[in-house]
């Protein structure tokens, strides 16, 4: 089923991945203690500005600031849109 979505100018919609459960060491993590996460996988792009294209696409796993983006729900299923500037990475 395709999103009915499509961010505009220099937006990027990214499903985060989820969140550690447990250590490397086999302890697992309390919700209450989990870390947000701060990669996911880009899951639809803007068209860019007149002047900047877009650098990532529909695909790419991202790496993105700890407090970068939107939370928004779709579909029952958690996403973030953000600007690409927000964006530090591509993995």
């Amino acid at each position: 089923m395709a999103l009915k979505i499509q961010p505009l100018s220099d937006r990027v919609l990214v499903e985060p991945q989820a969140a550690e459960t447990k250590t490397a060491s086999g302890i697992y993590i309390p919700d209450s203690a989990k870390e947000k996460p701060q990669q996911g996988k880009v899951v639809a792009v803007g068209k860019g500005k007149k002047d900047h294209s877009m650098t990532v696409k529909v695909g790419d796993v991202v790496l993105y600031g700890k407090y970068a983006g939107t939370e928004l729900k779709l579909d029952g299923k958690e996403y973030l849109i953000m600007r690409e500037d927000d964006i530090l990475a591509i993995i």
